[in-house]
């Protein structure tokens, strides 16, 4: 149980008000650790509660050391800007009772609203690393006093080219710190990472490798390019599919599948990369609220997005990299309940098939 923790009573308070009684297994054996003090790098995977697993010994730590109350003692970098809102939205609900301000930094926005929150002071910060640079550049934030840094997601940061950010943020951090860093996979490259970053870390695994969710179905649907949509909307009109995360390998090609999907009468939207924040935000509040049925997504959304119950995915393009497969698939599945994950394999995906069944040691069923 939580109260097992050593964590003041305004937590404890809050996480009985929140329904949260019992810790998963990433929060049992991070948090402690955390809040000894000793670095940590840890395996989990979205939806296995690693935000709390970081965020309540975090918390604790920064009520207990309030000497620097108002300068900004914690740092989480996060890869995409819907992480850094649902992150900031955890510490908020976990900071109820607490003493604590914090912000959150990311771009798409205007950055006026968070130079207003830095200069009013603040605890701890939810970033990503390109806006959070632009604001060290300029002077708007001080970093002098962190004491966590947490890379949250660190193989996606890394997929998606931020190293170089993040290496000059940390260059801005004090040397004594402690630094936490959660990834899906031990990748080669993250391996090299936490070591160039991390002192005698803490090492959690709490998944197997490239492990899939035991509750969803899995399928494969062998069709030709040119038939896929045909199909994918058949089965959403044959199958009862009240909502479906459906990915595609391109910016524009989630666009347009959108668009079709839109003329065919189902309520649809995109979300990728080249929307504005506040595009992106309505097309996911849409979808969580079911106003939107069938949410097109690129891989920015395989992970981060903390979507409840969600019974469908749909890979109307199998992904590039194997390890995608399980990011994606791993957005059903979750909290008990069960789920359905669909690939329409084309002639020219069968390779990626084939890589996809090696890395997880299983063949995919065909569908009937």
């Amino acid at each position: 149980m939580f109260s097992d923790f050593t964590l003041t009573p305004q937590l404890l308070q809050t996480l009985a008000e929140l329904g949260y009684a019992n810790p998963t297994p990433i929060q049992r054996r991070a948090i402690p650790v955390v809040l000894e003090g000793h670095d940590l790098m840890a395996a989990a995977q979205t939806g296995t509660g690693k935000t709390a697993a970081f965020a309540l010994p975090i918390l604790e730590r920064l009520m207990t050391n309030a000497s620097l109350q108002g300068s900004p003692r914690a740092l989480v970098l996060v890869p995409t800007r819907e992480l850094a809102t649902q992150v900031n939205e955890s510490f908020r609900a976990l900071a109820a009772h607490l003493a604590l301000s914090g912000t959150v930094i990311f771009g798409g926005v205007s950055p006026r609203p968070q130079i207003e929150a830095l200069s009013r002071g603040v605890d701890f910060i939810i970033a990503t690393p390109g806006r959070l640079l632009d604001h060290l550049q300029t002077r708007v934030v001080d970093l002098s006093h962190i004491d966590t840094l947490v890379l949250d997601e660190a193989d996606r940061m890394l997929d998606m080219g931020f190293i170089r950010p993040i290496r000059r943020i940390i260059a801005a951090l004090p040397a004594k710190r402690q630094t936490l860093m959660f990834s899906a996979t031990f990748s080669d490259d993250i391996r090299a990472l936490a070591k160039s970053l991390l002192r005698d870390p803490v090492i959690v695994d709490i998944s197997p490798r490239n492990s899939l969710p035991d509750l969803v179905d899995h399928q494969v649907y062998h069709v030709d390019n040119n038939g896929k949509h045909a199909l994918l909307t058949r089965l959403f009109a044959d199958e009862d599919v009240r909502q479906s995360l459906v990915f595609t390998r391109t910016k524009h090609g989630a666009n347009r599948l959108a668009e079709r999907m839109a003329r065919a009468g189902l309520a649809c939207a995109a979300i990728h990369g080249n929307k504005s924040q506040a595009a992106r935000t309505r097309a996911l509040n849409d979808f969580k609220q079911g106003r939107v049925r069938i949410l097109v997504a690129t891989d920015i959304a395989a992970r981060g997005l903390d979507i409840v119950e969600l019974p469908h995915v749909v890979n109307y393009e199998l992904p590039h990299v194997p390890e995608d497969y399980v990011h994606r698939i791993g957005r059903t599945g979750r909290a008990g309940s069960p789920g359905r994950a669909v690939s329409l394999v084309s002639r020219d995906e069968r390779d990626q098939l084939h890589a996809i069944e090696k890395m997880l040691g299983r063949r995919i069923p065909v569908a009937a």
